[in-house]
C-alpha cells in the first residue's frame, strides 16, 4: 500500500470524525437557540406584565397548543426556575435579572460553539481538499500502471 492511499485512508475516518463533530456541534447549537428563544419570550412576557393592571384577564398555555383563561392577580411576585425542577419567588425586576442574566451566558455559550463548529467545518473542508488532490493522483497512477499492462 502506498502513502498515497494510507493518506487517503486515514483523511477518510478523520473526516467522518469531523462530520460527527459538527454535527453534535449543531445540534447542541440548535438546542442554545430553542432555550435562547424560550428566555427572550420569558422576557418579553414580564416586560408587558409590568404594564398591566390587576384582574386584566389573560389566555395561559396549559401544554398541547391549549389554553385557560385565569385572570392576573399579582405582578408583584413571580415563580422563576432556577434549575434542577426548582423554582422560587422572584420579583419582576429580579426574575428579568436572572432571565437576563441566563440569556447572557446562553448568547456567550452559542458564540463558542459556534467557534468551534466553523473551526470543524474549515478542517472538513481542507481534507475534503486534500482527498480530492490525492484521489487525483490515484487515478493518475492507477491508470499509468493500466497503460503498461
Amino acid at each position: 500500500m502506498s502513502s498515497e492511499e494510507e493518506t487517503f485512508r486515514r483523511l477518510v475516518v478523520e473526516l467522518r470524525i469531523l462530520e460527527g463533530t459538527a454535527e453534535a456541534l449543531q445540534s447542541r447549537i440548535n438546542l442554545v437557540n430553542a432555550a435562547l428563544t424560550e428566555l427572550r419570550v420569558a422576557n418579553m412576557t414580564l416586560e408587558g406584565l409590568e404594564k398591566e393592571e390587576k384582574e386584566m384577564p389573560l389566555v395561559v398555555p396549559i401544554g398541547g397548543d391549549s389554553y385557560i383563561e385565569a385572570t392576573l392577580r399579582s405582578t408583584d411576585k413571580i415563580i422563576v426556575g432556577v434549575g434542577a425542577g426548582v423554582a422560587i419567588e422572584k420579583t419582576v425586576k429580579e426574575a428579568k435579572e436572572n432571565i437576563g442574566n441566563r440569556i447572557s451566558d446562553l448568547e456567550k455559550t452559542r458564540m463558542s460553539l459556534q467557534q468551534q463548529f466553523d473551526q470543524v467545518v474549515d478542517r472538513i473542508g481542507g481534507h475534503r481538499a486534500q482527498l480530492e488532490e490525492i484521489t487525483g493522483k490515484l487515478s493518475r497512477e492507477q491508470a499509468k500502471s493500466v497503460r503498461k499492462t
